[in-house]
């Protein structure tokens, strides 16, 4: 069977971030294992769930004691942001069958929305977008399946003082960082982190969705007045 070119060429833009989605994947496993879940539902919950800061933030509430009802409430606020993801992207897929459409809404994930993004920035036809967000999206499910299962494999073995967790930030910043390349999205950058630092104490990461609120409406300010700025 022969792979789509566009397929293979997202798949090879994807290799730079492949790293920290690994051990971003390793970690979650590791958490999961170490919360006390058995490993068929850890390994369970990453395939059907699938999305790494929702599940660590549940697994954080529930391993406190609060009820289970909140911490799904709480994953549901935290994925919220794939809702703008889907908006922003469904026009270039549009030439997607509805055969094809639950398994791109599935797989669809930060990493490979922002790289899919950058793949567009080149003249590409309807039907290739489709394949280059497949091989973005699915580069990223197999790494992050794969360190799942190396995470709850390896269960609470890897040492504390390793500290892992870092690796999460450095694997968003590989990716927004390229992103910006004018005043509009750098402003939209620095009001969501800004705002995400300030509302860093809200419950049920709210804060997270008012970051993201925050930075779409200050690009959008910004691109407005560069347009209506005389040339």
């Amino acid at each position: 069977m022969r792979l789509h070119p566009q397929f293979l060429a997202a798949f090879k833009a994807c290799l730079p971030v492949l790293p920290g989605v690994l051990a971003f994947g390793t970690i979650s496993g590791v958490a999961m294992v170490a919360a006390g879940m058995p490993y068929y539902l850890a390994i369970l919950m990453s395939v059907l769930v699938y999305a790494g800061n929702s599940q660590l933030a549940a697994l954080q509430l529930v391993s406190s004691g609060s009820p289970l009802v909140i911490a799904i409430l709480a994953a549901l606020v935290i994925n919220l942001r794939f809702s703008i993801y889907s908006l922003s992207i469904a026009p270039h897929l549009a030439a997607a069958g509805p055969h094809w459409r639950p398994l791109l809404s599935y797989i669809l994930s930060d990493n490979g929305y922002v790289l899919s993004l950058r793949g567009y920035e080149r003249p590409m036809g309807a039907a290739d977008k489709v394949w280059y967000y497949f091989g973005c999206c699915a580069a990223i499910w197999i790494t992050w399946q794969i360190g799942t299962l190396t995470g709850v494999l390896l269960g609470a073995r890897i040492p504390a003082a390793w500290h892992l967790e870092f690796s999460i930030l450095l694997t968003f910043l590989g990716i927004v960082v390229p992103t910006i390349r004018d005043r509009a999205v750098a402003a939209a950058a620095c009001a969501a982190g800004i705002t995400a630092v300030i509302a860093w104490p809200l419950p049920l990461r709210l804060g997270l969705l008012l970051a993201a609120a925050a930075g779409i409406a200050t690009g959008m300010l910004v691109e407005t007045l560069q347009e209506r700025r005389p040339r």
